[in-house]
C-alpha cells in the first residue's frame, strides 16, 4: 500500500532554516510527482511546492526563493528545504502524491516562533 511520511518538523526561530524529508513506498518514486501542502490553523491547505519526475519545480508566491523543494529517487525522497523562516510559515505540512488517488503523509509540524 503506498505510504508517505514526513519528518524534521520543530519549532525554530524567525530567520532560521528547516528541511523536511518525505519518504514514500507503495509507489514507483522515480514517475511520481511529489507535493509538498501546508495547513495553518484555522485556514485551509495550500501548496507550497512541487517537483515533477523530471525536476521541473514551482513554488507557491509565498515561499518563492526562501524554499527548495528537491528529491532523492534512490532513496525514494523528497525534501523541503526552508529558509529565511517566518511567523506565517507556522503550519503543519504535508507530503502528498497522486498514485491513481492522492495520497497523503501524516503531516509534521513547523512552528516558527521566538
Amino acid at each position: 500500500h503506498v505510504q508517505l511520511v514526513e519528518s524534521g518538523g520543530c519549532l525554530v526561530q524567525p530567520g532560521g532554516a528547516l528541511i523536511l524529508s518525505c519518504v514514500a513506498s507503495g509507489i514507483i518514486f522515480s514517475i511520481s510527482t511529489m507535493d509538498w501542502y501546508r495547513q495553518a490553523p484555522g485556514k485551509q491547505r495550500e501548496l507550497v511546492a512541487t517537483i515533477t519526475s523530471g525536476g521541473v519545480t514551482n513554488y507557491a508566491n509565498s515561499v518563492r526563493g526562501r524554499f527548495t523543494i528537491s528529491r532523492d529517487n534512490t532513496k525514494k525522497t523528497v525534501y523541503l528545504q526552508m529558509n529565511s523562516l517566518k511567523s506565517e510559515d507556522t503550519a503543519v505540512y504535508y507530503c502528498k502524491t497522486r498514485w491513481g488517488s492522492d495520497y497523503w503523509g501524516q503531516g509534521t509540524q513547523v512552528t516558527v516562533s521566538s
